[in-house]
């Protein structure tokens, strides 16, 4: 029995139909399609698309392989520092004329490596359109978070012009009270402690764009400028003999700008082309101080970093039933970081502590999408990547590096309500330059880590089929398996330093990685609650390498073995407000260190909300954020020497539960 039968059985709801001329390929849903829920913006309307979850795309250096999966007015933004979900956030529901579902395959669209995309179609309309926001957010505890929001945009004939500006101070919800338990190899409570954590964030953000007709084409140039402190509290008090009173104090502050230009123009009927330019520069400083009793550890770490993009793509049209397209991109990008880490007062010497890295990166690429008939579409794609990295200061390297990574996707609409894809590709993952580095999150939590300038990319065949059945006019299921053999695994190893071991980033092996993904959309009228809509989406993983410290098999690190959300709105029109319940379930990480094991579990997170919109440009949202309280817990089983668990660990125990919040919005628009 399918998905579909079990789900259509459930419900017998036949939501309002989507305008689908050629539902195999693309379904456009117009903007009656999401009005009973009164959407505010057009993230407000994508989270009720059948079938669409948002990837916002990865935090990946490059152009090509930092994609999301939507699209605004058929072209993808040229703004990595500004994140996916702002820019649709920023885009009022009354400007949207229509959102279209595009499944891999669709002629004439570039699917960046996705099998499904989301593109929000604005209207052309003139004029300025306003809208301010101000929003509050009280804690259990007394602490109070607000936030300021300015949105604009206005055509001034066939120009475009927005910006925006966004002044928040909000509280980190994964901090709170709790207690601390430091347990011996023989299970004896050894310390004992009362935890307290109190964590402050605030974010400062320009942004603005033009949008204009240029030289018989169209160019969208776009930049912004953003701060983002945070500063953390950790105080442990003792509550047993033998414990040290400690306080940690974790200050952080990332700095960004960045410039990006967009052109597009005509190459006759069938082709066009596009140019990507963007340069970014980023400037990170933290400080971490520790004291424990008579102890005192100081961390300081200082990042620069800049990022130069270009990127020139052909698309040609054949006929209707093929689509080419070829380009290249070019890449430099550069990060100096400089660590210092002392111990009451004696400075400690950590691998790669003072590096300066450089890359030097281009590709090209060709891609095809063919349909021979109404029911199946062929992609195929072919990527070569030639890069170069250099580093210096600590450690000095120079690698060549050229991948070439092929890609197939096969999709088949047998009918309206049902796609089978199946998917085969060669990735190469991106080294993370904060590898390269020695640093850590807070010395209260856990050792400080080394840097690891050598490291080669991680490669993978992934093998993904697809099923996905619509059903009772807006109803989507989707169930997805994936399968990844993988080689030069990046997991934790330990290196050698002037003084000892460290933790750091190493290349582990082989191995491999298994994913079932489900994801649901279910309107609820059938079910006696009429505008409604449930939502849900859960994955499963599984996952096989060797430890290099035990050389037994384990799971990756950091990997969550399952992840699951759960969605319900209702929309209530007599009341001119849409309620719903947002439920993010609980998940487990965990890090195998070369000399101990650090496991972080999050527990469930349930939000109830309501927004009231008594007019079409005044809308007020009360949140109860946390309702359940949830908990954190971070557990650090340390061993003496290298994971010898004949000896057993010590078991440093941390759980706190973070506490509930209320909060509220008020958004005016104008125009």
């Amino acid at each position: 029995m399918s998905i579909g039968i079990v789900l259509a059985g459930l419900l017998a709801a036949a939501g309002p139909v989507a305008e689908a001329s050629n539902p195999q390929a693309v379904t456009a849903y117009p903007a009656a399609f999401f009005a009973p829920s009164q959407p505010n913006t057009a993230l407000d309307m994508l989270t009720r698309l059948p079938g669409f979850t948002l990837n916002g795309g990865s935090a990946v250096r490059g152009f090509g392989d930092a994609a999301g999966n939507v699209l605004i007015d058929g072209e993808r933004q040229t703004a990595k520092d500004d994140s996916l979900d702002e820019v649709i956030k920023r885009i009022p529901a009354s400007a949207v004329l229509r959102i279209e579902l595009i499944r891999s395959g669709a002629p004439g669209i570039d699917m960046q490596g996705k099998t499904l995309l989301a593109n929000i179609v604005r209207r052309k309309d003139r004029g300025v359109k306003l809208a301010v926001s101000v929003s509050g957010t009280r804690w259990y505890d007394g602490r109070l978070g607000r936030g300021l929001r300015v949105e604009g945009e206005t055509r001034l004939g066939a120009t475009r012009i927005e910006g925006a500006l966004a002044l928040d101070r909000g509280i980190d919800d994964a901090a709170g009270d709790g207690t601390r338990i430091v347990i011996d190899p023989n299970s004896q409570t050894i310390k004992r402690y009362g935890e307290h954590n109190a964590g402050d964030t605030r974010t400062y953000k320009l942004t603005a764009a033009v949008e204009a007709p240029l030289w018989g084409g169209s160019t969208r140039l776009n930049g912004s400028l953003s701060s983002a402190p945070y500063r953390l509290l950790q105080d442990d008090d003792p509550l047993a003999s033998g414990a040290a009173d400690s306080l940690d104090v974790f200050n952080q502050n990332h700095k960004t700008g960045e410039i990006g230009l967009r052109y597009n123009h005509a190459l006759g009927a069938k082709a066009s082309v596009e140019t990507v330019v963007l340069q970014q520069f980023g400037h990170y400083k933290q400080t971490d101080d520790f004291t424990a009793g008579a102890g005192v550890a100081h961390l300081r770490l200082v990042k620069k970093t800049s990022e130069s993009i270009a990127r020139v793509t052909i698309k040609y049209d054949p006929t209707i039933t093929l689509s080419l397209q070829t380009g290249v991109e070019g890449d430099y990008n550069w990060l100096r970081a400089a660590t210092a880490y002392a111990i009451d007062g004696v400075a400690v010497g950590l691998p790669a502590a003072n590096v300066r890295v450089s890359e030097t990166r281009g590709e090209g690429f060709v891609t095809a999408t063919w349909r021979p008939t109404a029911k199946l579409a062929v992609e195929t794609g072919l990527r070569i990547e030639a890069s170069r990295i250099v580093a210096a200061g600590d450690v000095v390297s120079n690698r060549n590096f050229v991948y070439f990574k092929p890609r197939a996707v096969l999709t088949w609409s047998p009918d309206a309500a049902d796609q089978i894809r199946a998917r085969v590709e060669r990735e190469v993952g991106q080294l993370n330059f904060d590898d390269f580095t020695a640093g850590q999150a807070a010395l209260a939590n856990s050792s400080v880590h080394a840097g690891n300038p050598t490291l080669t990319p991680q490669k993978a065949w992934v093998f993904e089929g697809a099923l996905e059945h619509k059903m009772w006019g807006s109803s989507d299921a989707t169930v997805t398996f994936r399968h990844y053999v993988l080689t030069d695994i990046i997991d934790r190893a330990p290196l050698a330093g002037t003084t000892g071991l460290f933790d750091a980033p190493g290349n582990i092996g082989g191995g491999r990685k298994d994913e079932i993904a489900v994801a649901f959309t279910l309107p609820t009228d059938r079910l006696g609650l009429p505008r409604g809509l449930l939502t849900g989406a859960t994955t499963w993983r599984w996952s096989r390498v060797v430890d290099p410290a035990t050389l037994s098999r384990r799971p990756i690190s950091g990997l969550h073995p399952a992840d699951a959300e759960l969605h319900f709105s209702q929309g209530l029109p007599v009341l001119k407000t849409t309620w719903g319940v947002d439920v993010f379930d609980q998940w487990k990480e965990t890090y195998y260190r070369f000399n101990e094991i650090d496991i972080d579990k999050k527990k469930i997170y349930v939000s109830v909300f309501a927004d009231y919109k008594p007019r079409a440009d005044l809308s007020l949202r009360i949140e109860l954020e946390n309702l359940g309280a949830r908990g954190f817990s971070h557990t650090r089983e340390i061993y003496a020497i290298e994971r010898d668990v004949t000896t057993g660990p010590t078991t440093d125990i941390r759980n706190v539960r973070s506490g509930r919040g209320i909060y509220f919005r008020l958004r005016k628009t104008f125009g």
